[in-house]
């Protein structure tokens, strides 16, 4: 979690307080189409004690998913069970794409801070090293001519 304390009352997207005949009513489907979804795995809304399903805020909206890739684009349902599956998958990678960032920007920092420790323990009376520039220039050489030995 976060770390912080979350108030036991407090209502998200993906608390579940739908009976299955309020979650048909707001998806727009009939209660036995939920039954059907969820003896394929489509949608797997929670169970109370006693069996009954309970939808939350995201059920319903991907009751309403399954319904628009169903009705207005023609994809069966193994093909609607694949894109979920999907979905989902590329969801937890971007999470866990998040945390490795994290994790990243934290240690990254942590050896700026090191490296910034070393270079203050460095000692102050003794004098940098100044590297001699190199050229490219060419320089030629060329020997003396012997005079003539016979003058």
């Amino acid at each position: 979690m976060d770390g912080r304390r979350r108030n036991p009352y407090e209502l998200t997207e993906d608390t579940p307080v739908y009976v299955i005949s309020v979650a048909a009513q707001l998806s727009g489907l009939h209660p036995q189409t939920l039954r059907q979804y969820d003896r394929l795995g489509l949608v797997s809304p929670d169970r109370t004690p006693g069996r009954g399903r309970r939808y939350s805020a995201r059920d319903i909206e991907l009751l309403r998913q399954v319904q628009q890739l169903s009705q207005d684009e023609g994809i069966n349902l193994a093909g609607i069970k694949r894109i979920i599956e999907l979905e989902n998958q590329v969801a937890e990678l971007q999470a866990r794409i998040a945390e490795l960032e994290d994790a990243l920007d934290g240690a990254a920092a942590a050896m700026r801070q090191r490296e910034a420790a070393v270079h203050a323990s460095y000692r102050r009376d003794l004098v940098p090293y100044q590297q001699v520039q190199q050229t490219s220039a060419l320089v030629v050489w060329r020997p003396k001519r012997q005079q003539q030995q016979s003058e």
